[in-house]
């Protein structure tokens, strides 16, 4: 009976050991990896989250800001996937990663990757410089619906992501053709702004957050959202496309995945760091600051918004002749 005891004992502690062995964490350097430019608005995202993972001791090694730039992202999600089964390795990527794949710039697709969270939404923006004879959504709706190839329009950071559908729902709503319309493609919305500035473009689609600087110096001018309705705080005064007789809806969502292969150890580890992460206050007035919606998801509900997503924009992307592939 004695020796019963003991085995249960011994049993039960080895049962202990192996559930304590089956807990996770990063043993190394934690590398947040961007697909942009510095000063680009997935950079600034991804900067916050490196920031806040060592300031608030969310996790325990240190970590650093990794900008893989170049390919529209593809880049980026290439390096990623070379590290199969790494649990220190975390893209901050938006809806690129699925279009990159849709139009063929990839053969790399989004489910060969691990969702493990999305931290954030945001809108695409229209804006024109502050002596544009454009003055508002409906101004644009007119020009396109008569010389749409007469605009010159500039995003980042790739043909066929949300901004490029935003731009080519408002010329198919006119009746413009949308492959004939001059766009310039640039690596940061930064840049992107910056030809807006110097008179290079007439018309750029990107974050509002990117432009709001200028916007309150009195040097560019907000049209319109691509939104469903107004948006809260700073650009509240903005109206949106539908607001202005146009259904253009296009958002950008700020997602994190990390390689595929990854354990279920390892992804339980970052959907606690994430659920705590999108909790900080620092985060949250980021957000506010930045009109994003504050729209977390774990990794199972980011997989299901991926899946939802690539049908859609497989969708849109095909009517405008941008898709390329059928998986």
């Amino acid at each position: 009976m004695r020796g019963m005891k003991f085995w249960i004992a011994g049993t039960l502690m080895a049962f202990a050991l192996a559930a304590h062995g089956a807990e996770w964490k990063p043993a190394q350097q934690v590398e947040v990896i961007v697909g942009t430019a510095p000063g680009s608005g997935s950079d600034a995202t991804a900067r916050l989250v490196q920031r806040l993972l060592q300031e608030k001791r969310l996790i325990e090694v240190p970590s650093t800001v990794l900008n893989k730039v170049g390919g529209g992202g593809v880049i980026a999600a290439t390096y990623v996937a070379q590290h199969a089964g790494s649990g220190q390795h975390l893209f901050v990527t938006s809806p690129t990663l699925l279009t990159n794949h849709i139009t063929g710039k990839t053969a790399l697709i989004y489910s060969e990757l691990t969702p493990l969270a999305q931290i954030g939404t945001e809108y695409v923006a229209f804006t024109v410089s502050a002596d544009s004879p454009l003055k508002t959504g409906k101004d644009l709706v007119a020009r396109l619906g008569k010389d749409g190839g007469g605009l010159s329009f500039a995003l980042a950071n790739a043909l066929g992501n949300h901004n490029h559908i935003a731009i080519a729902q408002l010329a198919t709503a006119t009746g413009a053709d949308v492959r004939k319309l001059r766009i310039a493609v640039f690596n940061a919305s930064s840049e992107v702004a910056t030809a807006l500035l110097g008179g290079h473009v007439d018309v750029v689609a990107s974050p509002g957050s990117s432009v709001y600087a200028h916007v309150q110096a009195g040097k560019l001018r907000i049209l319109a959202v691509a939104s469903e309705q107004r948006l809260s705080g700073a650009l509240a005064n903005v109206p949106t496309w539908s607001e202005q007789g146009v259904k253009v809806v296009s958002s950008n969502w700020r997602s994190v995945v990390g390689p595929k292969g990854m354990s279920d150890a390892q992804v339980q580890y970052w959907n606690a760091v994430f659920a705590k992460l999108v909790q900080q206050d620092d985060w949250k007035k980021d957000v506010e600051a930045k009109q994003f919606e504050n729209t977390y998801l774990n990794s199972a509900d980011t997989r299901k918004l991926m899946d939802a997503q690539h049908a859609e924009l497989t969708t849109v992307l095909r009517a405008v002749g941008l898709a390329k592939s059928a998986r």
